[in-house]
């Protein structure tokens, strides 16, 4: 029997149903020590051990296991004075740092704008990071494309 690929992927939140929802917290409560037990953590959350055990190295939150990485994500946003130098202030302000950034001619006033970015031990939440950037007025789309 061949062993399968491991495969990852990004969802947002409310698509996350909510016993997965649940693990993350429990784990954050281990985590910081509020609790000392799984059966306490998944007591306050509202799951069973079982629950925990079954997802709790399948789910984490987007920003505990991308230390170290490059994470490259395609924007389509307005051709307007500012909005690619708001957009790498973001980045710098989160502390992570621009590899390799790749900006299309504009067409019909939106540009095509790829970003690789390595994150650092230092790099602040980058789930928000991507929020704030997606979040911008004149940004008119947002994807993921890599995480290595």
């Amino acid at each position: 029997m061949m062993k399968e690929d491991t495969k990852y992927f990004v969802v947002r939140e409310k698509a996350v149903p909510e016993v997965l929802l649940k693990v993350v917290e429990a784990k954050r409560l281990l985590d910081t020590r509020r609790v000392t037990t799984v059966q306490e953590a998944a007591d306050i959350v509202g799951i069973s051990r079982s629950s925990f055990y079954k997802y709790k190295e399948d789910i984490f939150p987007f920003r505990d296991n991308i230390r170290g990485k490059t994470l490259t994500f395609v924007l389509q946003m307005h051709d307007q004075p500012g909005l690619l130098s708001d957009v790498l202030q973001v980045v710098a302000e989160y502390g992570a740092n621009i590899q390799t950034l790749h900006q299309s001619i504009p067409i019909n006033g939106v540009a095509s704008l790829t970003i690789s970015v390595e994150v650092l031990a230092t790099t602040g939440d980058v789930s928000k990071m991507i929020e704030t950037i997606e979040r911008k007025e004149g940004i008119q789309y947002l994807k993921i494309l890599a995480r290595e």
